[in-house]
């Protein structure tokens, strides 16, 4: 295994969610992309049918009841990536990824939070019109993070 590769990881997850089928297909797919950790911040997670490869029982699944719990359990060193369609984003296409972070999202109906968003070490965003369903923004983020492209 490359020695760069192995010090990296990433987890995803959704700040209340707005649907329980959205979180079982992004799950799916963060096992499918190789995240660390799955996390909902809010909202519960409900085993769905969608998850068919029960990727709640593959990876490690933490729920946090606020923010402030969720932020205080970031791993140390690992930086937290805001996905929000906002000015201060930086386009994904564009975005060099850090070794070690947390992606979060924000319910397609809200987005993230007024304190996500504030304590975002970075902000990401897509080209796009209008908000992108979570669970296909957080495939998208993670596709992009296999993408060979330089990391910070």
């Amino acid at each position: 295994m490359n020695d760069n590769l192995k010090n990296e990881f990433f987890g995803i997850g959704i700040q209340n969610g707005k649907t329980p089928e959205n979180l079982g297909v992004l799950w799916r797919s963060a096992q499918n992309l190789g995240a660390s950790f799955i996390f909902t911040i809010g909202n519960r997670y409900a085993k769905q049918a969608c998850d068919t490869h029960d990727a709640v029982a593959s990876i490690p699944y933490f729920h946090y009841e606020s923010f402030d719990d969720f932020f205080k359990n970031i791993p140390k060193g690992a930086r937290l990536v805001g996905v929000e369609l906002t000015d201060k984003a930086i386009p994904l296409e564009t975005f060099n990824h850090t070794r070690r972070c947390v992606y979060l999202l924000g319910a397609e109906d809200h987005g993230l939070s007024k304190k996500a968003i504030e304590k975002s070490h970075f902000l990401v965003k897509f080209q796009s019109q209008l908000s992108l369903n979570v669970s296909v923004a957080g495939s998208i983020v993670m596709y992009d993070r296999g993408i060979d492209k330089p990391r910070v």
